[in-house]
């Protein structure tokens, strides 16, 4: 073989058997990354899975609340008072969300919001991953919102809670706060009743923190528990209409009314002037928040003859025939004189409550002691709680001394040197409308008869029915008469009580009775608090409104009229007696 052909076949050798190293190196560093590769995928999908998913999870999967619809309040006939409806809550996350944002400009003015301050929020807080930048909206301008497109800017469902009667319920309802926690009212008094329990839920989102899909509930979402009020809505509106109206008729300075179920002491209307719109509390008064039907205190003055009077029949020592001659008009103790509107010579039992003597129920209550005519007024409930359970509810005074001074005995027998509420004093006259069981006062519908207990026997209460009907069919309540109804009560004219004591010329106007009056359904309590057109008197000013309610309430309620329209007496004859 020559040297040339020699040479040619060793440069054929060896390109093969680079060639084939070449491949050989090829295939071995194929084989490895595919087993580099393989490995990996071993690692993790077996290996490192757990932290792997886990690592996914704690940037894509969040736990969110789920908010528990509170419970709904109605009145006994189901009329919502208060219900929560779902809104939308705009909040930003500050490290995910730009302060120099074109867009924050147009969002600002969607929300109504400063848009200076929201960039230096998002500024302020950037390390930070959540602020709210507006609660609770509706959930169109929510929507708006978030067409916006910003980065960091998100919303979550909530629950806002409305009240459709307004200012009507406020004081009997009360309201929330925004996180829907009892502030006022039913509201707070049944704060964790009406409260549910919020769930929980694992949701994926994306990148820009949006849920993408709910995943598993953890714990569902309990609702609070509904309520049904013993509040009839009807009579509700028109007891707030009338005391609005009078209020502003006589540039009083505020007023009360209360309307009690005669046999089940439930209370079907509390009014108070003046109120406040819980749907609204821009134009919030700290004054107006209260229910001064049961947080008020006032002495009732000729309101609490009738039950003094009952003291007297209860004792035995009087009857409905007894006279008192209450000449020449007034009684002095030392200093102190108690003086009548006239001198109206002898009384009989019911004269003294039609004519309003003062002199004739402290003879009566001298004659008696003060201690019984206390005892009746506690067993009426004066100086106690009232069991409504109602938040800043005032018990009262009722004195005990251990000796009782004479002009102690009279005035505590008139009204004076004791003070109540308008809730207790429409028990009082309860327990005398119904034939002298006092029962338990109630804001909740009832679906049983309560249980009550007997104060004073039924002879005695239809004997101050009795009287009581006369005061208005002749006497000092005349314009108390509801209409084609026969109706009873008692007139009061207190002074209020000032920073240096009594003021002169401040009078507090009540009216205390009951319809129709052989056979109560109603007791209602009617109270204007320093009337200033001139008139002052508990029959002029509060009387009338007693009229009207009581005659639309009793026509609601399906009461059959007794009266024929001749029989009707007229409201607006004037008797000269003052009560």
């Amino acid at each position: 073989m020559s040297r040339q052909e020699s040479a040619k076949t060793l440069g054929q050798k060896l390109a093969a058997g680079l060639k084939a190293w070449r491949f050989g190196t090829v295939l071995g560093a194929f084989l490895i990354v595919v087993l580099a590769l393989g490995w990996r995928l071993v690692d993790l999908h077996v290996v490192d899975d757990d932290f792997l998913r886990k690592q996914g999870d704690v940037r894509t999967i969040r736990v969110e609340a789920i908010d528990a619809h509170r419970g709904v309040i109605t009145d006994r006939y189901g009329e919502p008072l208060a219900v929560s409806t779902p809104v939308q809550t705009l909040w930003a996350n500050p490290s995910q969300a730009d302060p120099d944002e074109p867009r924050l400009a147009n969002l600002a003015r969607l929300l109504e919001i400063s848009e200076a301050r929201l960039r230096k929020r998002l500024a302020d807080y950037s390390g930070r991953e959540f602020i709210y930048l507006r609660r609770k909206v509706q959930p169109g301008l929510a929507a708006r919102a978030m067409e916006l497109g910003i980065p960091g800017v998100h919303t979550r469902q909530e629950y806002r809670r409305y009240y459709p009667a307004g200012e009507v319920t406020a004081h009997v309802v009360g309201f929330t706060n925004i996180d829907e926690h009892g502030q006022e009212g039913i509201e707070l008094a049944y704060n964790d009743w009406l409260s549910g329990v919020s769930g929980r839920k694992r949701v994926l989102k994306d990148n820009r923190g949006r849920v993408i899909k709910d995943l598993t509930l953890i714990r569902d979402a309990a609702p609070g528990h509904n309520l049904e009020l013993s509040i009839d809505l009807r009579l509700q509106y028109l007891a707030y209409r009338e005391l609005k109206a009078v209020v502003g008729a006589h540039s009083a300075r505020g007023g009360t009314l209360v309307m009690l179920d005669v046999d089940t002491g439930e209370v079907l209307a509390m009014a108070n002037q003046g109120s406040y719109n819980p749907n609204d509390r821009s134009q919030l008064e700290p004054g107006n928040l209260r229910n001064k039907a049961i947080t008020d205190l006032f002495e009732p003055g000729s309101t609490l003859k009738p039950i003094s009077v009952a003291a007297a029949l209860e004792s035995g020592e009087y009857s409905t025939d007894t006279t008192i001659d209450t000449s020449p008009g007034y009684r002095r103790f030392g200093r102190f004189t108690i003086r009548d509107f006239r001198n109206y010579g002898v009384l009989s039992l019911t004269d003294i409550l039609v004519k309003s003597s003062n002199v004739g129920v402290s003879k009566i209550a001298t004659e008696l002691g003060g201690d019984v005519i206390r005892n009746l007024y506690a067993r009426l409930g004066f100086g106690q709680p009232t069991g409504i359970g109602f938040p800043g509810e005032a018990v009262g005074v009722l004195p005990a001394p251990m000796k009782w001074r004479p002009s102690e005995e009279a005035t505590l027998a008139y009204g004076y040197g004791v003070s109540v509420n308008a809730l207790q004093l429409a028990q009082a006259y309860m327990v005398i409308a119904n034939g002298g069981i006092r029962y338990p006062l109630s804001l909740m519908k009832l679906e049983a008869a309560p249980v009550g207990e007997r104060v004073l026997s039924e002879e005695v209460t239809a004997d101050v029915r009795g009287m009581l009907g006369q005061v208005v069919a002749r006497g000092s309540g005349k314009r108390a008469q509801p209409g084609f109804y026969s109706a009873g009560g008692k007139t009061g004219t207190v002074h209020l009580v000032g920073a240096r004591g009594y003021e002169d010329s401040q009078y507090k106007a009540v009216f205390a009775g009951m319809a129709p009056i052989d056979n109560p359904r109603i007791v209602t309590v009617v109270a204007v608090d320093a009337p200033q057109s001139g008139e002052y008197y508990g029959g002029e000013v509060a009387a009338p409104v007693f009229s009207r309610v009581m005659s639309d309430a009793l026509r609601l309620l399906n009461v059959r009229p007794e009266l024929e329209v001749g029989a009707t007496p007229k409201t607006s004859e004037q008797t000269g007696e003052r009560g």
